[in-house]
Protein backbone atom coordinates (compact mmCIF):
# COMPACT_ATOMS: atom_id res chain seq x y z
CA UNK A 1 0.00 0.00 0.00
CA UNK A 2 1.79 3.58 -1.07
CA UNK A 3 1.81 6.45 1.27
CA UNK A 4 -0.67 8.12 -0.74
CA UNK A 5 -3.37 5.86 -0.51
CA UNK A 6 -3.04 5.89 3.14
CA UNK A 7 -2.68 9.05 4.05
CA UNK A 8 -4.04 11.25 1.17
CA UNK A 9 -6.69 8.95 -0.87
CA UNK A 10 -7.65 7.57 2.98
CA UNK A 11 -8.35 4.27 0.63
CA UNK A 12 -10.93 5.86 -1.25
CA UNK A 13 -13.24 8.13 1.80
CA UNK A 14 -11.20 11.13 -0.09
CA UNK A 15 -13.17 11.30 -3.18
CA UNK A 16 -16.27 9.73 -1.46
CA UNK A 17 -16.50 12.39 1.06
CA UNK A 18 -15.89 15.23 -1.97
CA UNK A 19 -18.49 13.75 -3.87
CA UNK A 20 -20.83 13.81 -0.76
CA UNK A 21 -20.15 17.26 -0.60
CA UNK A 22 -19.74 18.64 -4.01
CA UNK A 23 -22.66 17.10 -5.48
CA UNK A 24 -25.06 17.43 -2.40
CA UNK A 25 -24.83 21.34 -2.50
CA UNK A 26 -28.01 22.79 -3.42
CA UNK A 27 -27.39 25.05 -6.24
CA UNK A 28 -29.14 28.17 -3.83
CA UNK A 29 -25.75 27.37 -1.75
CA UNK A 30 -23.71 28.39 -4.47
CA UNK A 31 -23.13 32.04 -3.70
CA UNK A 32 -22.37 31.45 0.07
CA UNK A 33 -19.72 28.53 -1.60
CA UNK A 34 -18.35 32.01 -3.75
CA UNK A 35 -18.44 34.17 -0.88
CA UNK A 36 -16.28 31.90 1.59
CA UNK A 37 -13.90 31.56 -0.83
CA UNK A 38 -13.34 34.93 -1.45
CA UNK A 39 -13.29 36.31 2.18
CA UNK A 40 -10.71 32.86 2.82
CA UNK A 41 -8.13 33.65 0.04
CA UNK A 42 -4.74 35.43 0.26
CA UNK A 43 -5.58 38.30 -1.30
CA UNK A 44 -7.68 39.38 1.92
CA UNK A 45 -4.43 39.31 3.55
CA UNK A 46 -3.84 43.12 3.41
CA UNK A 47 -7.22 43.84 4.67
CA UNK A 48 -6.53 41.37 7.86
CA UNK A 49 -2.90 43.29 8.49
CA UNK A 50 -4.70 46.43 8.70
CA UNK A 51 -7.63 45.34 10.59
CA UNK A 52 -5.06 43.99 13.15
CA UNK A 53 -2.97 47.52 12.78
CA UNK A 54 -6.11 50.18 13.40
CA UNK A 55 -7.29 47.46 16.30
CA UNK A 56 -3.53 48.01 17.97
CA UNK A 57 -3.79 51.79 17.50
CA UNK A 58 -7.45 52.53 18.84
CA UNK A 59 -6.85 50.27 21.73
CA UNK A 60 -7.83 52.27 25.07
CA UNK A 61 -5.87 49.35 27.12
CA UNK A 62 -1.74 49.11 26.52
CA UNK A 63 -1.24 45.70 26.94
CA UNK A 64 -4.02 45.00 25.09
CA UNK A 65 -2.50 47.40 22.16
CA UNK A 66 0.55 45.54 22.45
CA UNK A 67 -1.21 42.33 22.24
CA UNK A 68 -2.80 42.83 19.00
CA UNK A 69 0.73 44.12 17.80
CA UNK A 70 2.44 40.62 18.74
CA UNK A 71 -0.15 39.08 16.88
CA UNK A 72 0.66 41.51 13.80
CA UNK A 73 3.86 40.91 13.72
CA UNK A 74 3.31 37.20 14.32
CA UNK A 75 0.58 36.60 11.62
CA UNK A 76 3.03 38.39 9.12
CA UNK A 77 5.78 36.20 9.79
CA UNK A 78 3.35 32.73 9.88
CA UNK A 79 1.65 34.56 6.24
CA UNK A 80 4.79 34.26 4.63
CA UNK A 81 6.32 31.24 6.19
CA UNK A 82 3.17 29.61 5.14
CA UNK A 83 3.04 31.04 1.40
CA UNK A 84 6.48 30.12 0.39
CA UNK A 85 5.73 25.91 1.86
CA UNK A 86 2.52 25.82 0.41
CA UNK A 87 3.48 26.81 -2.94
CA UNK A 88 7.08 24.57 -2.30
CA UNK A 89 4.48 21.85 -1.38
CA UNK A 90 1.74 22.83 -4.44
CA UNK A 91 4.86 22.17 -7.15
CA UNK A 92 6.59 19.60 -5.56
CA UNK A 93 3.27 16.96 -5.10
CA UNK A 94 1.15 18.09 -7.94
CA UNK A 95 -1.39 16.80 -6.86
CA UNK A 96 -4.36 17.02 -9.61
CA UNK A 97 -7.69 19.10 -8.80
CA UNK A 98 -10.72 16.88 -8.88
CA UNK A 99 -12.01 18.23 -12.15
CA UNK A 100 -9.21 16.56 -13.23
CA UNK A 101 -9.69 13.43 -11.47
CA UNK A 102 -13.33 13.26 -11.87
CA UNK A 103 -14.06 15.10 -14.68
CA UNK A 104 -17.72 16.12 -15.54
CA UNK A 105 -18.69 14.24 -12.14
CA UNK A 106 -16.99 17.72 -10.21
CA UNK A 107 -19.57 20.56 -10.28
CA UNK A 108 -16.83 23.47 -10.35
CA UNK A 109 -17.95 26.90 -9.19
CA UNK A 110 -15.43 29.67 -10.99
CA UNK A 111 -12.94 28.46 -13.46
CA UNK A 112 -11.68 25.05 -13.80
CA UNK A 113 -8.26 24.49 -12.38
CA UNK A 114 -6.30 20.96 -12.96
CA UNK A 115 -3.36 21.15 -11.05
CA UNK A 116 -1.32 21.74 -7.84
CA UNK A 117 -4.06 20.29 -5.29
CA UNK A 118 -1.93 19.90 -2.09
CA UNK A 119 -2.82 21.46 0.03
CA UNK A 120 -5.91 24.36 0.28
CA UNK A 121 -4.53 27.38 0.04
CA UNK A 122 -7.86 28.77 1.38
CA UNK A 123 -7.96 26.43 4.47
CA UNK A 124 -3.90 27.47 4.99
CA UNK A 125 -5.02 31.32 5.41
CA UNK A 126 -7.89 30.58 6.97
CA UNK A 127 -6.04 28.92 9.43
CA UNK A 128 -4.10 31.64 10.07
CA UNK A 129 -6.65 33.73 10.67
CA UNK A 130 -8.19 31.63 13.45
CA UNK A 131 -4.98 31.31 15.32
CA UNK A 132 -4.03 34.82 15.04
CA UNK A 133 -7.15 36.03 16.51
CA UNK A 134 -8.15 33.20 18.80
CA UNK A 135 -6.24 34.85 21.88
CA UNK A 136 -7.77 38.32 21.08
CA UNK A 137 -11.03 36.79 21.26
CA UNK A 138 -14.10 35.48 23.81
CA UNK A 139 -16.27 32.81 23.38
CA UNK A 140 -18.43 33.21 20.60
CA UNK A 141 -15.69 35.31 18.66
CA UNK A 142 -13.97 31.98 19.08
CA UNK A 143 -16.76 29.99 17.77
CA UNK A 144 -17.29 32.55 14.64
CA UNK A 145 -13.40 31.56 13.76
CA UNK A 146 -14.12 27.90 13.89
CA UNK A 147 -17.31 28.27 11.90
CA UNK A 148 -15.38 30.65 9.48
CA UNK A 149 -12.48 28.30 8.97
CA UNK A 150 -15.06 25.65 8.77
CA UNK A 151 -17.17 27.30 6.10
CA UNK A 152 -14.09 27.90 3.99
CA UNK A 153 -12.91 24.38 3.62
CA UNK A 154 -16.50 23.75 2.92
CA UNK A 155 -16.27 26.20 -0.11
CA UNK A 156 -13.70 24.63 -1.53
CA UNK A 157 -14.81 21.08 -1.67
CA UNK A 158 -18.47 22.69 -2.74
CA UNK A 159 -16.94 25.05 -5.66
CA UNK A 160 -14.76 21.68 -6.98
CA UNK A 161 -11.44 23.38 -6.46
CA UNK A 162 -9.78 20.68 -3.60
CA UNK A 163 -10.70 17.28 -1.88
CA UNK A 164 -11.15 16.73 1.82
CA UNK A 165 -7.81 15.66 2.37
CA UNK A 166 -6.64 19.10 0.57
CA UNK A 167 -8.43 21.27 2.95
CA UNK A 168 -7.26 19.17 6.36
CA UNK A 169 -3.62 19.83 5.39
CA UNK A 170 -4.39 23.78 4.75
CA UNK A 171 -5.56 23.84 8.10
CA UNK A 172 -2.46 21.71 9.27
CA UNK A 173 -0.33 23.80 7.72
CA UNK A 174 -1.59 27.06 8.75
CA UNK A 175 -1.29 25.98 12.29
CA UNK A 176 1.90 24.70 12.15
CA UNK A 177 3.72 27.93 10.28
CA UNK A 178 2.15 29.89 12.76
CA UNK A 179 3.63 28.21 15.64
CA UNK A 180 7.29 28.01 13.83
CA UNK A 181 7.24 31.58 13.29
CA UNK A 182 6.10 32.00 17.13
CA UNK A 183 8.98 30.32 17.66
CA UNK A 184 11.38 31.95 15.12
CA UNK A 185 10.73 35.67 15.87
CA UNK A 186 12.28 35.75 19.09
CA UNK A 187 15.27 33.87 17.35
CA UNK A 188 14.92 36.67 14.25
CA UNK A 189 14.53 39.50 16.69
CA UNK A 190 17.79 38.04 18.67
CA UNK A 191 19.70 37.87 15.24
CA UNK A 192 18.61 41.18 14.13
CA UNK A 193 19.57 43.29 17.69
CA UNK A 194 23.15 41.27 17.15
CA UNK A 195 23.04 42.79 13.27
CA UNK A 196 22.48 46.41 14.38
CA UNK A 197 24.97 46.24 16.84
CA UNK A 198 27.57 45.13 13.91
CA UNK A 199 26.10 47.12 10.63
CA UNK A 200 25.09 43.44 9.90
CA UNK A 201 22.17 44.74 8.54
CA UNK A 202 23.88 46.52 5.42
CA UNK A 203 25.17 42.64 4.49
CA UNK A 204 22.07 41.29 4.81
CA UNK A 205 20.54 43.35 2.64
CA UNK A 206 22.77 42.93 -0.05
CA UNK A 207 22.55 39.42 -0.12
CA UNK A 208 18.73 39.56 -0.23
CA UNK A 209 18.91 41.82 -2.97
CA UNK A 210 20.79 39.11 -4.87
CA UNK A 211 17.95 36.76 -3.73
CA UNK A 212 15.45 38.92 -5.26
CA UNK A 213 17.51 40.14 -8.39
CA UNK A 214 18.26 35.82 -8.83
CA UNK A 215 14.84 34.95 -8.50
CA UNK A 216 13.39 37.78 -10.58
CA UNK A 217 15.96 37.06 -13.81
CA UNK A 218 14.99 33.06 -13.55
CA UNK A 219 11.78 34.04 -13.81
CA UNK A 220 11.73 36.36 -17.10
CA UNK A 221 13.83 33.61 -18.60
CA UNK A 222 11.17 30.85 -17.78
CA UNK A 223 8.15 32.98 -18.83
CA UNK A 224 10.11 34.30 -21.88
CA UNK A 225 12.18 31.28 -22.99
CA UNK A 226 10.73 27.79 -23.57
CA UNK A 227 12.61 24.96 -22.17
CA UNK A 228 16.03 24.44 -24.26
CA UNK A 229 15.65 27.79 -26.27
CA UNK A 230 18.70 29.28 -27.19
CA UNK A 231 19.41 32.76 -28.30
CA UNK A 232 22.55 34.28 -29.66
CA UNK A 233 23.50 37.38 -28.14
CA UNK A 234 26.83 37.80 -29.26
CA UNK A 235 29.36 35.46 -31.56
CA UNK A 236 30.55 34.25 -27.55
CA UNK A 237 27.18 34.26 -25.69
CA UNK A 238 23.91 32.98 -25.72
CA UNK A 239 21.16 32.96 -23.43
CA UNK A 240 19.28 29.54 -22.70
CA UNK A 241 16.94 28.01 -20.99
CA UNK A 242 18.15 25.16 -19.11
CA UNK A 243 17.23 23.16 -15.63
CA UNK A 244 20.40 22.10 -13.91
CA UNK A 245 19.58 19.31 -11.22
CA UNK A 246 23.09 19.61 -9.63
CA UNK A 247 25.55 22.39 -8.02
CA UNK A 248 27.22 25.62 -9.81
CA UNK A 249 28.10 25.43 -13.37
CA UNK A 250 26.41 21.74 -13.20
CA UNK A 251 28.82 20.21 -10.96
CA UNK A 252 26.99 16.33 -10.30
CA UNK A 253 24.63 17.37 -12.36
CA UNK A 254 23.89 13.61 -13.25
CA UNK A 255 24.02 12.19 -9.95
CA UNK A 256 20.66 10.61 -9.87
CA UNK A 257 18.36 12.44 -8.13
CA UNK A 258 19.71 13.00 -4.06
CA UNK A 259 22.11 15.40 -4.84
CA UNK A 260 18.80 18.40 -4.86
CA UNK A 261 18.00 17.13 -1.05
CA UNK A 262 21.99 17.37 -0.27
CA UNK A 263 22.25 20.71 -1.70
CA UNK A 264 19.19 21.97 -0.84
CA UNK A 265 19.99 21.00 3.29
CA UNK A 266 24.03 22.02 2.06
CA UNK A 267 22.94 25.34 0.84
CA UNK A 268 20.64 26.07 4.31
CA UNK A 269 23.59 25.11 6.63
CA UNK A 270 25.80 27.14 5.08
CA UNK A 271 23.61 29.91 4.79
CA UNK A 272 23.46 29.55 8.41
CA UNK A 273 26.84 30.00 8.80
CA UNK A 274 27.52 32.86 6.51
CA UNK A 275 24.63 34.52 8.60
CA UNK A 276 26.38 34.02 11.92
CA UNK A 277 29.65 35.25 10.36
CA UNK A 278 27.98 38.57 9.03
CA UNK A 279 26.68 39.28 12.36
CA UNK A 280 30.47 39.90 13.90
CA UNK A 281 32.37 42.58 13.07
CA UNK A 282 34.28 41.68 9.68
CA UNK A 283 36.66 43.45 7.70
CA UNK A 284 34.35 45.28 4.47
CA UNK A 285 35.98 43.04 1.51
CA UNK A 286 35.17 39.74 3.90
CA UNK A 287 31.81 40.40 4.74
CA UNK A 288 31.03 41.61 0.81
CA UNK A 289 32.16 38.18 0.11
CA UNK A 290 30.04 36.25 2.89
CA UNK A 291 27.18 38.32 1.61
CA UNK A 292 27.42 37.67 -1.73
CA UNK A 293 27.78 33.98 -0.97
CA UNK A 294 25.05 33.99 1.15
CA UNK A 295 22.39 35.45 -2.12
CA UNK A 296 24.01 33.27 -4.22
CA UNK A 297 23.50 30.05 -2.10
CA UNK A 298 19.92 31.27 -0.97
CA UNK A 299 18.84 32.19 -4.45
CA UNK A 300 19.99 28.53 -5.94
CA UNK A 301 18.18 26.81 -2.58
CA UNK A 302 15.21 28.87 -3.61
CA UNK A 303 15.04 27.09 -7.06
CA UNK A 304 16.04 23.63 -5.54
CA UNK A 305 12.63 24.41 -2.99
CA UNK A 306 10.40 25.63 -5.85
CA UNK A 307 11.33 24.11 -8.95
CA UNK A 308 13.21 20.95 -7.81
CA UNK A 309 16.81 22.57 -9.98
CA UNK A 310 18.39 25.32 -10.43
CA UNK A 311 17.86 27.51 -13.16
CA UNK A 312 20.16 28.28 -15.77
CA UNK A 313 20.92 30.76 -18.31
CA UNK A 314 24.15 32.19 -19.13
CA UNK A 315 25.87 30.18 -22.13
CA UNK A 316 29.85 31.21 -22.69
CA UNK A 317 31.58 29.42 -25.67
CA UNK A 318 34.11 29.89 -27.65
CA UNK A 319 33.12 27.87 -31.22
CA UNK A 320 31.81 24.64 -30.50
CA UNK A 321 33.15 24.46 -26.80
CA UNK A 322 30.63 25.34 -24.01
CA UNK A 323 31.26 26.78 -20.60
CA UNK A 324 28.44 25.20 -18.29
CA UNK A 325 25.66 27.60 -17.96
CA UNK A 326 25.18 29.39 -15.11
CA UNK A 327 23.23 32.29 -13.43
CA UNK A 328 23.47 34.88 -11.48
CA UNK A 329 23.55 33.28 -8.07
CA UNK A 330 27.12 31.50 -9.36
CA UNK A 331 28.30 34.76 -10.70
CA UNK A 332 27.38 36.27 -6.81
CA UNK A 333 28.99 32.82 -5.00
CA UNK A 334 31.77 32.56 -7.52
CA UNK A 335 32.28 36.76 -6.81
CA UNK A 336 31.98 36.29 -3.13
CA UNK A 337 34.93 33.28 -3.23
CA UNK A 338 37.19 35.52 -5.07
CA UNK A 339 37.02 38.30 -2.65
CA UNK A 340 37.36 36.27 0.05
CA UNK A 341 40.53 35.12 -1.34
CA UNK A 342 41.54 38.88 -2.16
CA UNK A 343 41.25 38.99 1.47
CA UNK A 344 43.04 36.65 2.74
CA UNK A 345 46.00 37.42 0.29
CA UNK A 346 45.70 41.37 1.38
CA UNK A 347 45.82 39.97 5.24
CA UNK A 348 48.78 37.52 4.50
CA UNK A 349 50.91 40.77 3.21
CA UNK A 350 50.04 42.68 5.86
CA UNK A 351 51.43 39.85 8.37
CA UNK A 352 54.08 39.24 6.07
CA UNK A 353 54.91 42.54 6.14
CA UNK A 354 54.40 43.60 9.39
CA UNK A 355 56.71 41.03 10.45
CA UNK A 356 59.67 42.22 8.05
CA UNK A 357 59.29 45.76 9.78
CA UNK A 358 59.29 44.14 13.05
CA UNK A 359 62.64 42.08 11.91
CA UNK A 360 64.56 45.16 10.65
CA UNK A 361 64.13 47.07 13.37
CA UNK A 362 65.30 44.61 16.11
CA UNK A 363 68.79 44.51 14.12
Amino acid sequence: MSWKLFLYDWGGLNIALFQAINTGTPATLEPLAWFFSLVGSYWTAPLMLLGLWRWSKSATNPERGTAVRHRLIGFSAAFLLALLVATALKLWFDFPRPPAVLGDLARVIGDKELHYSLPSGHATYAALVVVALWPLMGRHGRVGLVLYATLVGWSRIAAGMHFPADVLAGWALGWSCTALAGWLLPLAASVWQSARRTSAWIWFAVAATIVMTDQLTKFAIIRTFAYGEQVEITPFFNLVHVLNPGAAFSFLANAGGWQRYFFMALGLVVSAWLGRMLCQQRPRLEAVGYSLILGGALGNVADRVLRGSVVDFLDFHWQLVHWPAFNLADVAITSGAALLIMQMLTQGKAVDTGANENYNHSQ
